[in-house]
């Protein structure tokens, strides 16, 4: 059987281009006792990904030279040489952006039944990492009392979307940051954020400036996407107290060197903490967070909102929409 990879051929400098990446066939490798074959159906693509593509310390290895780009998939069964996943099965896993997959049941492969939602895609968003980050973010950094305000950093994106209807859910005051016009009035009218700021052309001066206008008596809580001037425009107006979960820092993904914070000293004047987390620190919970999530879906308290494109081919653009801010929604790739 031949399956269709994408590919890492070059690392990135800077924004990866489309000749870091190709497109390749090969002979799917036999199975080993133990392991199972996936037919990949949809692939996550998330801002995390481009750091698996240097080759630097990380909390994951990078992506080899000629394997194909590390992503979470939901897919099915096809083959299987391992009795807790037989053929037919849907599963969910840390695998690539492919056509058929190689896994073996541990890590974060798991099985799924795509008959309780109404795509199998809802675990590639609300209900799987991303709807953890966030679920987790919220509940297990944040720890949001009703009445806080609460600032959200790429409020529009998959994750920022969800924390802002949490804390909201929680009694918090939401002020969401976007680029462009048409997200931030999306932020209000959608995700029912209290109010939105648009970053773009606006230094860190002009972003603290907006917070203020928006939270005259500063922030409690920041849960941090971007980093860069919208970091820092946020530490300059913390309360005392404040809590910062520091998720992403994609304004630096793709630059040539980190811009890093300058206003920590904040942290001090304001007696504030920032923690950085991974969602794979509650794996072992995460079944109370889905669920969680799951009943809040059911019951019309949240709102996701998915962007799909279709085609192995398309990979490449999909995956540049992410930083491009071309996507409205958890960015997923359908493979066909």
């Amino acid at each position: 059987m031949k399956r269709r990879r994408f590919t890492l051929v070059r690392r990135p400098r800077g924004t990866p281009v489309a000749a870091d990446f190709a497109l390749v066939e090969e002979e799917v490798p036999p199975l080993a006792e133990g392991e199972f074959l996936v037919a990949n159906r949809f692939a996550s693509l998330d801002p995390a990904i481009r750091g698996w593509l240097d080759d630097a310390p990380s909390y994951m290895p990078p992506v080899p030279l000629g394997e194909a780009v590390r992503a979470s998939t939901v897919g099915e069964v096809v083959t299987s040489r391992n009795p807790a996943f037989p053929v037919g099965q849907w599963v969910v896993g840390l695998n690539a952006i492919e056509t058929h997959s190689v896994a073996r049941g541990d890590g974060f492969t798991s099985p799924v039944d795509p008959g309780l939602v109404p795509s199998p895609t809802a675990f590639l968003s609300t209900l799987g990492a991303v709807g953890m980050t966030a679920w987790f973010g919220v509940e297990r950094v944040l720890m949001p009392v009703h009445g806080q305000t609460l600032l959200v950093s790429a409020a529009a994106g998959a994750v920022g979307s969800l924390v802002g209807q949490l804390g909201r859910l929680r009694g918090c005051r939401t002020i969401g940051i976007a680029g462009g016009e048409a997200k931030c009035r999306r932020l209000v009218e959608r995700y029912g954020y209290d109010a939105a700021i648009d970053h773009r052309g606006r230094d860190a001066d002009a972003i603290a400036a907006a917070i203020r206008a928006a939270a005259p008596d500063g922030v409690d809580l920041v849960f941090e996407n971007v980093g860069g001037a919208c970091l820092d425009g946020a530490l300059m107006t913390l309360r005392d107290g404040a809590r910062i979960a520091l998720c992403g820092l994609i304004s630096e993904y793709n630059a040539p060197a980190p811009v890093g914070a300058r206003n920590l000293w904040q942290l001090i004047v304001r007696k504030a903490t920032m923690r950085g987390f991974l969602v794979s620190e509650w794996l072992a919970e995460w079944p109370e967070g889905i669920a969680a999530m799951a009943a809040l879906l059911a019951e019309g308290k949240l709102v996701a909102d998915e962007h799909i494109d279709r085609g192995l081919d398309q990979a490449f653009p999909a995956f540049m929409r992410l930083f491009e801010g071309g996507n409205d929604g958890k960015m997923i790739l359908e493979i066909v």
